[in-house]
């Protein structure tokens, strides 16, 4: 049993006829319907047609304004349109140029207005070259119109929403023409490496259909301002892999051998390197080892020459000390000897001062003694004085005297006495009478036994002085 084949799809011829399908559609130009249903061009249209219905433009549309009524309009306009405004019996317009203003009758008038701008063309055009692989081209074409007398007439500018449309299409299928039969006699890798023949031949046909050969033939009454080719695609993604393939390995061989010849030069700079490092470090030791035997003598000799200082200063310091000891022991000797003299000075001082004391003493004591034995002499005198007064006092005294005295000095003997123990009530004598002269003459018996006794402790206390002794006694009252 045989298994059927599938057919094989060709995706090119396909793209081509969705291209050509979209051509058909693009080359008609879109008119604006009225109303009523009826299609109604926007340019070339009735005079009547237009100014009865008014027109919504869109898109790339030029902004026409028509003010006024009837058969009295008046059509503004922009400056940068062009314009053709033809009417009923005439051969040639009426008004014809860029940015030109007119009266209007819609009975008898019609007119066409087109953008004066450039235009710009985006350009895709999908080629096959010599090899018979497809490329995609990109590019676009500028172009303005240079004579719009011959442009109205060859052109059609009637779409409603962008009057260049139908102009663009065709200058685009041209375009595209132009560009598939210049890259079919290329190779891949011209077609990509230089695009100037396909500029080239795109601009000279271009223009010879815009612009005419020359003499009286005017082309279509544009210009072509410029022609560029943008970019070119292989359409296969493994065929653009394999014309990448030796370029790139072109490349990662260069970029593997300048890898290489890097690596080998940095290796033979590192050794370099080291070699310098290695050796400048062995310089370095060399110098520093001499630096330190350099450092190491001069810190010996240094040390050397201290330990000498040192050793020489304490022999001066020796010497200087023998000496200052010896000078100070004569001076230690001196100053015994001074101070042996000083106290040799000070004992004979003190002797003097001794023999001086001892005689002043003698002599104070002669005068203390003289002068006590004046004093013992004066108070025996006093004394005797003062017994005589005594003497003469006790014999002056009577009785009676005696006992008035005692009677006035009882309180203040009373006082003086020491405060009894304990107090007794004596009761001396009887109920009166002839026993209180008794009473009385007992208590004044005792009184005067009591005197009796003050007198004889009264020469115990003579020593103290004879006017103390004086002034101890009761003044005895004179003799009457």
């Amino acid at each position: 049993m045989s298994m059927s084949k599938e057919p094989v799809r060709n995706e090119y011829l396909d793209q081509v006829r969705e291209q050509q399908q979209r051509l058909e559609v693009d080359l008609k130009a879109r008119k604006v319907m009225s109303p009523g249903g009826m299609p109604q061009q926007n340019a070339m249209m009735p005079a009547r047609r237009a100014a009865a219905v008014p027109v919504e433009r869109t898109g790339n549309a030029v902004d026409v304004r028509i003010s006024g009524f009837w058969k009295w309009k008046t059509v503004i306009v922009p400056p940068n349109a062009y314009v053709v405004h033809t009417r009923r019996g005439h051969s040639q317009p009426l008004h014809i140029g860029l940015g030109v203003s007119f009266r209007f009758d819609p009975t008898r008038d019609s007119f066409i207005v087109a953008p004066g701008a450039m235009q710009t063309i985006i350009i895709n055009a999908h080629c096959i070259c010599r090899e018979l692989q497809g490329l995609l081209v990109q590019g676009y074409v500028q172009w303005i119109i240079e004579d719009f007398g011959t442009a109205y007439r060859k052109l059609d500018f009637t779409d409603a929403e962008d009057p260049m449309r139908v102009v663009n299409v065709q200058l685009r299928e041209q375009a595209e023409a132009a560009i598939k039969d210049k890259v079919a006699t290329m190779s891949i890798d011209a077609v990509l490496s230089d695009k100037q023949p396909i500029i080239e031949e795109l601009t000279a046909r271009l223009r010879h259909v815009a612009e005419g050969g020359g003499g009286g033939d005017k082309g279509l009454g544009l210009r072509i301002v410029t022609v560029q080719i943008k970019e070119a695609v292989v359409s296969s993604a493994r065929l653009w892999e394999s014309l990448q393939t030796p370029f790139r390995s072109e490349r990662e061989r260069v970029a593997r051998l300048a890898a290489l010849g890097t690596e080998e030069a940095l290796a033979q700079r590192e050794l370099e390197v080291e070699q310098t490092r290695e050796r400048m470090r062995l310089e370095s030791d060399g110098e520093l080892a001499m630096l330190r035997a350099s450092k190491d003598a001069q810190s010996y000799d240094r040390e050397q020459s201290e330990r000498l200082r040192r050793q020489q200063r304490e022999e001066e310091d020796a010497r200087q000390l023998a000496l200052e000891r010896q000078q100070s022991a004569l001076q230690t000797v001196e100053l015994e000897k001074a101070r042996l003299a000083v106290e040799a000075e000070l004992t004979r001082l003190k002797q003097d001062s001794e023999a001086a004391r001892l005689k002043r003493e003698v002599l104070a004591h002669t005068e203390v003694a003289d002068v006590q034995r004046a004093a013992g002499n004066r108070q025996a005198k006093a004394e005797l004085e003062l017994m005589d007064a005594r003497q003469r006092i006790l014999n002056e005294l009577t009785p009676a005297n005696v006992q008035a005295r005692l009677v006035e000095l009882l309180p203040d003997i009373a006082e003086k006495l020491p405060q009894p123990k304990e107090l007794r009530s004596v009761s001396i004598g009887g109920n009166g009478g002839t026993q209180d002269g008794q009473g009385v003459a007992t208590l004044v018996a005792q009184m005067m036994a009591l005197v009796n006794i003050l007198k004889a402790d009264a020469p115990a206390r003579a020593p103290a002085g004879g006017q103390d002794a004086k002034a101890a006694l009761p003044e005895a009252p004179a003799p009457r």
